[in-house]
């Protein structure tokens, strides 16, 4: 006799309810289910739900095409379930675990928007008591723990939990939610009656997935044991070519292995890594030419043997030849000069001496770390390479600018696939020598991120005592750096890492002045451009003043780059006249380079900027050499005190303009300057270019001057420029980069340059014919600056004090 199963206690199916369409997923009674929703429609139904009693109806969709589901896809039998969890995720979805609790019909539609609602009655399962009940419960019992233990995805658990059930309603329900259906055949077995018809058609379900599965295990054991055959194969007939090795019948050999270790003896290697390589050429032999590993030992064994670990270029140093080499690839420079002679002469000894007893140790046949620091353009690279020929040896570079991974220098491990050593031992092999010129270029433009740090690694590269067992992540192994002469070059040392920076010998190559660049052109510039255009000495020449021009009115710069490009602007045009038949030579002389080049891009500006009083012309570094700033000071009427500051200005740069206004303020009857001129009064200055970052405390006597200037109504000598820190007593400080200073001062057409006493011993830097040219003022505190600095009550300058 068939009877309604009994629903929960207590528990009444509303009359209407919410409906949720599933797609590919049907939810049975008394069991849980986890759900994903992703419609809007759907996100709002469950929002509404669980603020009421977290029922809905679960009903599948006969058609999952549609979007949103309508009523007519959908089926009219489901189940109503209860929402148990809830959690949102990034995407707007929401995930849910419901409880399926009783089946329900629909009766019809009582609505579709905002979303779809039904209205439905209880569905119970016809369920039969009997022996037959049970016995189909325990068929499907067994044949479902027989399932499990063919299915690597389902638990060994599972098996026994469901033997463990006495319902056979929740026991249907169980094992039709874990095996893998179709959606129609799970809706088949929710709306079957009675309960023994369920049960029989799951036992056919069960049996069909249980023959598939086992088939398939049957196909993946015969499968294994082909691949097996096929292994024991290839084992037997590396046995085989082992036993013809020994008998010697395997006369052809490894033709690869044996020319990789022919080479590798050839090389020279140190006994650690010649016994690296004989461990790899081992393990190469006992491979096949399939294996992936094979062509991984090769790649490592070709670097082996390709790098030059005994071969050394350097040959006997002839001191005189090194430095006709240097003057004629490079105009002056004559401290560079010297000290790479010095260090030729150093090694010249040490060659000739090095067999005696008193021969120096192995610390001292290191080589040096040089490092050249210079604003662009003043021959840096080229230098290198002008060293290299000197020496007679093979030169390598390497750009440092935006390297940013440790890789580029070690390498990376043999682990990773297409792994190479890094950049410093792939520049060995193409130089072919281990005792190489090696340019670091740009050292100060070196980077770090997440994938390490660059600087850190070269730490060992560039530390005599460790680079003569550098070891790079490829190879694994030693190689000797301690012959290779590196020389980095950067344009400031601000960015260089100390304990970097500690292990170079910096040499510092400031701008050229006028004369030199001049020279420069002439010896150098000029002829390389008239070859670069297939033009003759004869076709076109520049007369010394025409090469001044194009240095004063179309170039300013600390180096000679923008120079080059000038006079390849003129070379292309005499080239094209000389090609068109419009001219047979051409002698080009000052009157004539606007002709070729245009107007003057730069003007002397200084004497224009400096004619009213609150203005002063001072004296700048920057890593691309001196440059000429000037600051401006004016004062107005206000409600309270203020010093306004603009400029884009430092903090640096801030406090010397605080101190600046101090002393003036301070020292006003001294200046003959009425004291109540500032009460009530906003002071500000300005340092133009706004754009251009400000900083440092040299512009401290050139603050002084614009505000004194302006206070007194006298201008400043607009011949002149000035630099040095000021305190509040008055005191002119020391400062840096003089050279460059002085050198941007000749450019701008100062004539008088007033700087530190204790800056004097710098001033032997600047080229002597530089110092016959400026007029030098050498101050101790700011009355002498001021006395210097600002013209006379009758307008004529004070000049008396210079040195």
């Amino acid at each position: 006799m068939a009877v309604q199963a009994p629903g929960p206690a207590g528990f009444v199916v509303p009359d209407v309810l919410p409906v949720l369409p599933l797609r590919d997923a049907v939810v049975f009674p008394l069991t849980a289910a986890p759900l994903v929703v992703g419609q809007p429609r759907s996100v709002r139904l469950v929002d509404d739900v669980m603020r009421g009693n977290r029922l809905l109806a679960l009903v599948a969709q006969r058609d999952p095409t549609p979007e949103p589901a309508t009523p007519d896809v959908l089926y009219r039998l489901g189940t109503v379930g209860m929402i148990h969890q809830l959690a949102r995720g990034p995407d707007g979805s929401v995930r849910l675990m419901v409880q399926g609790i009783e089946r329900i019909k629909i009766l019809d539609w009582a609505g579709t928007e905002p979303y779809i609602v039904a209205r439905v009655e209880a569905a119970p399962d016809q369920v039969v008591e009997g022996t037959e009940v049970d016995a189909l419960r325990r068929a499907a019992a067994d044949i479902f723990r027989r399932l499990v233990e063919a299915s690597p995805e389902l638990p060994d658990e599972l098996g026994f939990a469901a033997e463990s059930f006495t319902d056979p309603r929740h026991f249907l329900y169980f094992v039709a939610s874990l095996v893998p259906l179709d959606l129609p055949v799970r809706q088949e077995l929710l709306e079957m009656d009675p309960v023994p018809a369920k049960l029989r058609r799951l036992v056919d379900l069960l049996q069909r997935e249980l023959a598939v599965r086992e088939l398939g295990r049957k196909i993946t054991s015969d499968t294994e044991e082909r691949l097996s055959k096929k292994q024991r194969e290839y084992y037997l007939r590396e046995q085989l070519r082992s036993i013809q090795r020994e008998l010697g019948e395997d006369r052809e050999g490894d033709e690869q292995a044996g020319e990789l270790r022919r080479r590798i003896e050839e090389a020279g290697l140190p006994d650690e890594a010649r016994r690296e390589a004989e461990r790899e050429l081992v393990r190469l032999a006992g491979l096949s030419p399939s294996s992936p590993e094979h062509g991984m030992i090769g790649t490592y064994l070709e670097w082996m043997a390709s790098l030059p670990w005994s071969k050394v270029d350097g040959g006997t140093i002839d001191i005189g030849r090194a430095r006709e080499v240097l003057d004629q690839d490079h105009f002056d420079l004559e401290k560079i000069k010297d000290r790479l002679l010095e260090y030729l002469a150093v090694k010249k000894l040490r060659q000739e001496r090095g067999g005696g007893s008193g021969g120096p140790g192995p610390a001292e046949s290191r080589e040096p770390i040089l490092c050249f620091v210079g604003p662009p353009g003043v021959g840096k690279t080229s230098l290198g390479q002008s060293i290299a020929r000197a020496l007679g040896r093979r030169f390598a570079r390497m750009s440092l600018g935006g390297v940013r991974d440790e890789a580029e220098i070690r390498g990376h491990r043999r682990t990773y696939i297409g792994a190479l050593p890094g950049r410093i031992i792939q520049a060995i092999r193409r130089a072919e020598t281990r005792d190489p010129v090696f340019m670091l270029d740009e050292i100060d433009k070196i980077g770090a991120d997440w994938r390490g740090d660059p600087s850190s690694a070269l730490l060992e590269v560039l530390d005599p005592a460790q680079n003569n067992t550098f070891v790079d992540n490829y190879l694994g192994v030693p190689f000797d750096l301690s012959q290779v002469l590196f020389i980095a070059t950067a344009n400031t040392l601000e960015t260089i890492p100390g304990p970097l920076r500690d292990r170079m010998e910096i040499l510092t190559l400031s701008g050229y002045t006028d004369e030199e660049k001049i020279g420069i052109a002439r010896q150098y510039l000029i002829p390389k451009q008239l070859a670069a255009h297939g033009l003759t000495p004869a076709e076109l020449a520049f007369e010394p003043e025409a090469i001044r021009q194009i240095v004063r009115g179309h170039t300013r710069e600390a180096g000679v780059r923008s120079l080059e490009r000038q006079i390849a602007a003129a070379a292309r045009k005499v080239a094209r006249r000389l090609a068109e038949g419009q001219s047979q030579a051409v002698r080009i002389t000052a009157d004539q380079v606007t002709e070729y080049l245009g107007r003057p891009r730069f003007f002397d500006e200084v004497a224009e900027r400096t004619n009213r009083p609150g203005v002063a012309t001072g004296l700048a570094w920057t890593p691309t050499g001196g440059d000429v700033l000037f600051v401006e000071a004016t004062m107005m009427p206000s409600s309270e005190e203020r010093l306004v500051l603009t400029g884009m200005l430092g903090d640096v740069m801030r406090e010397s303009a605080q101190a600046a206004v101090s002393y003036v303020r301070s020292n006003a009857e001294a200046l003959d300057v009425d004291p109540k001129l500032f009460e009530g009064r906003t002071i500000h200055v300005h340092v133009p270019a706004g754009a251009i970052p400000k900083d440092g405390p040299s512009a401290g006597v050139t603050i002084v001057t614009a505000l004194a200037s302006l206070a007194t109504r006298r201008p400043v000598r607009n011949d002149l420029a000035m630099t040095g820190e000021i305190t509040l007593r008055g005191k002119v400080l020391p400062v840096g980069g003089i050279k460059e200073k002085v050198l941007a001062a000749h450019r701008a057409g100062i004539r008088s340059v007033i700087l530190p006493a204790r800056n004097e011993r710098d001033v032997e830097d600047v080229p002597e014919e530089l110092r016959r040219q400026l007029t030098f003022i050498f101050v101790d505190d700011a009355d002498e600056v001021l006395r210097h600095a600002l013209a006379a009550a009758d307008g004529a300058a004070v000049r008396s004090g210079a040195r």
